[in-house]
């Protein structure tokens, strides 16, 4: 009875990730808009990898109105050259600038684009290293509507370096997040985001501020999620991992860079990181470690629970990754060398930052808008 009363939380908190699986929202195959669509795409040094985003982009279907406009923001590596090539005139292709005093780089490359987007129903921001399926967008867009909402955040399948560390993005709000609550919730500090790939109403994308109101969030993406609900309006989440792949990272020293770049944003404060990792750490990195003692002391009766709290774990994980198109073996088996990982690379973002050493894409992040 003991042991059974012990594994409550991991027996929720799996509860809690299967319920959010059941839960995400699907935007559907095959669907059709009329209205008005802006697809966005900013562009730093991106020419080794932009093709297949921008080949996918102009093979949308179901959008009858659909542009699609590329800032090219500084590149030095000839990305405004492939997107020609690839494009012609068929893309509106905008020279970037540097940001004013107060922007980070991405915010004011997505604000000029949504501000190039003139009567646009509905802006769509996309990464470059997104691949959209071709009913992607007009799928979104439905998604968008069906919800009632004015910003959209369909998660892609992640793919690419990082197999550790990449899978707890869903996993953590699936499993931690009141999905429908949060949804609901007027509350901006209840607000999730991913900004791989975001459906905004204009009305109520400009009636938030725009990217103007998160001019210099690492965070932008949460950022603009909270803006949206400080202005009345709402948001929601979508399994996106059908309609679209994001290839994040190619190496895990450009996954560890990037991590660096935001996670320390992500927490608030080195404390609260502490509070956070520590709590991930005795949740799914204690169980583990204590099964190996228990039986080495010759205990094997609390070494079984202490694995069935490993196990909880695990099953947790093959969840999620079923939920979002991930890998669902034999990857979740290592989820505790997940947080391990994990907690590294959160001391490496705080440790970076105290030493001024943020950049991204050949910027430096300093100061207040690191």
């Amino acid at each position: 009875m003991i042991g059974a009363i012990a594994l409550l939380p991991w027996l929720t908190l799996l509860g809690h990730t299967a319920l959010n699986a059941a839960l995400l929202r699907r935007p559907p195959r095959s669907a059709t808009t009329t209205e008005r669509v802006a697809v966005l795409l900013p562009l730093r040094d991106e020419a080794d990898r932009v093709a297949p985003c921008l080949r996918a982009l102009l093979a949308q279907t179901g959008v009858a109105r659909l542009e699609v406009i590329v800032l090219d923001d500084g590149s030095s590596d000839g990305t405004a050259e492939v997107v020609r090539t690839i494009a012609g005139d068929r893309v509106r292709l905008l020279t970037g600038s540097a940001p004013p005093p107060g922007w980070l780089g991405k915010p004011y490359a997505c604000a000029r684009l949504a501000d190039a987007a003139g009567d646009a129903d509905v802006l769509v921001f996309v990464d470059a290293d997104v691949v959209l399926a071709p009913d992607a967008v007009a799928g979104a867009v439905t998604t968008l509507r069906a919800a009632g909402a004015q910003l959209l955040s369909p998660y892609p399948r992640i793919t690419g370096a990082g197999r550790l560390v990449q899978p707890l993005l869903q996993w953590s709000w699936l499993t931690f997040l009141p999905l429908r609550a949060m949804e609901r919730s007027p509350r901006p500090s209840l607000a999730a985001a991913g900004g791989q790939w975001l459906v905004a109403d204009r009305t109520g994308y400009q009636r938030a501020g725009g990217h103007a109101a998160v001019r210099g969030e690492v965070l932008e993406d949460i950022g603009l999620a909270r803006a949206v609900k400080r202005a009345g309006g709402r948001i929601a989440l979508a399994d996106g991992s059908r309609l679209a792949d994001c290839r994040m990272y190619a190496s895990w020293r450009e996954l560890s860079d990037g991590y660096a770049k935001s996670l320390w944003a992500s927490f608030g404060s080195p404390a609260g990181a502490a509070a956070v990792v520590s709590l991930l750490a005795l949740l799914y990195v204690a169980p583990p470690v204590a099964t190996v003692g228990f039986l080495v002391a010759g205990r094997p009766g609390t070494a079984l629970w202490c694995g069935c709290a490993y196990l909880s774990g695990v099953a947790g994980r093959v969840v999620s990754a079923a939920a979002t198109g991930g890998r669902i073996w034999p990857d979740p088996l290592a989820h505790p060398l997940s947080i391990v990982a994990f907690a590294i690379l959160v001391g490496r973002s705080f440790a970076r930052r105290r030493r001024g050493l943020l950049s991204w894409r050949g910027r430096p992040l300093t100061g207040e808008l690191s």
